[in-house]
């Protein structure tokens, strides 16, 4: 499992890349990815082009950063999901509370 996040030049959107395995293995490193940085980015996106899986804590995560983007205001896009993890977020319901690509 590893994470990044980079920012854009102007600092609005934060890209964090998931790959491999997101699960609760990954927590502490996923939280640290929007956690640390110096600015709040007006937009997320996660990119899961490299994720082969993901769990209900991967889906808890999820929602731990919409809470952090601020909640019902915020905006985060999941992009680049493979058929796999595109299926578990719509059987969760999570494209109500996410754009998802």
């Amino acid at each position: 499992m590893a994470i990044w996040s980079s920012e854009s030049a102007d600092g609005k959107e934060l890209t964090i890349k998931i790959q491999g395995r997101f699960d609760f293995s990954a927590h502490q490193e996923f939280r640290d990815a929007y956690e640390k940085i110096a600015e709040h980015p007006k937009e997320y996106v996660v990119d899961m082009k490299e994720a082969t899986y993901l769990d209900s804590s991967a889906l808890g995560m999820l929602l731990l950063l919409r809470d952090h983007a601020g909640g019902d205001d915020s905006q985060i896009k999941i992009v680049n999901c493979n058929s796999d993890v595109k299926k578990i977020l719509t059987i969760s319901n999570f494209e109500q509370l996410f754009s998802i690509y």
